[in-house]
């Protein structure tokens, strides 16, 4: 049974980090990602990382984000920084595969609230 368990979200004031954590069970991923969703709107692919280390990141995240994977572990984390009020959303781990350039995400996570305000 594959598993994807997320920890880490929060709140936190503008200008903060979090560490968001992802623990895989039951598989290990060619590829894992985060996904998140704000209150009505659609899920935006945030950062994916392949199980060599290749990394890719949204626009919106590019610099203040980091995808990093404990392959050990089976883990893979978030690291957000200079966190604004538009990265409040819930924040979704996949574990999935890259085919022709594109990350395809297989299994989800729960999910785990992020919200940024003062």
């Amino acid at each position: 049974q594959v598993q994807l368990v997320e920890s880490g979200g929060g709140l936190v004031q503008p200008g903060g980090s979090l560490r968001l954590s992802c623990a895989a069970s039951g598989s290990i991923f060619n590829a894992m990602g985060w996904y998140r969703q704000a209150p009505g709107k659609q899920r935006d692919l945030v950062a994916t990382i392949t199980n060599s280390g290749d990394t890719n990141y949204a626009d919106s995240v590019k610099g203040r984000f980091t995808i990093a994977r404990d392959n050990a572990k089976n883990t893979v984390y978030l690291q957000m920084n200079s966190l604004k009020p538009e990265d409040t959303a819930v924040y979704y781990c996949t574990g999935g595969r890259v085919w022709l350039l594109s990350y395809l995400p297989g299994y989800w996570g729960q999910g785990t609230q992020v919200t940024v305000s003062s």
